[in-house]
């Protein structure tokens, strides 16, 4: 079945022109509404304690395991992002105060990031935003079943 245009010249799916059901959503969306769940988490706990200057870009800088230590080629590489990107976002933490790069020990042509005390605060701040999401959905789907949930990524992520 071909897909119909609107005047609006948008796209509308083969489903939604005949009425019917969408079709379930993916593994990729179900992980991406999650993710965003808890991203908005994060960003509302941030706020809440003060780091009203972080946004959602600044999050990848911080996602697990964390900058500390880490050259921004490595760093870069890692969140699958432009040296020039990351720049960008290094020097806009750094004028803030989450970080700071400093001379490599064994190579002086390159820098080390250095999370600073105010990085760390909210890299806890962070931590236990997640924690709450993680309670949450313990909650919700109880122990045993988000405890399988926890290991299937685990076991994915692994993989990967």
């Amino acid at each position: 079945m071909a897909t119909r245009r609107s005047s609006s010249s948008f796209t509308i799916p083969p489903a939604a022109a005949t009425g019917q059901a969408p079709a379930p959503p993916l593994i990729g969306a179900l992980l991406r509404v999650s993710f965003e769940a808890v991203r908005s988490r994060m960003l509302e706990r941030l706020h809440e304690h003060g780091f009203t200057d972080l946004q959602p870009a600044h999050l990848n800088v911080f996602q697990y395991p964390g900058p500390q230590n880490a050259t921004p080629s490595e760093l870069a590489a890692r969140l699958g992002i432009t040296k020039q990107a990351l720049n960008y976002l290094l020097g806009e933490l750094e004028r803030l105060g989450y970080l700071e790069r400093a001379p490599h020990a064994d190579d002086l042509r390159s820098k080390r990031i250095v999370v600073t005390e105010r990085g760390s605060a909210a890299i806890r701040v962070i931590r236990d935003a997640v924690a709450e999401v993680e309670a949450e959905w313990t909650t919700r789907l109880g122990e045993k079943r988000f405890g399988q949930l926890r290991e299937a990524l685990l076991e994915l992520n692994a993989s990967a």
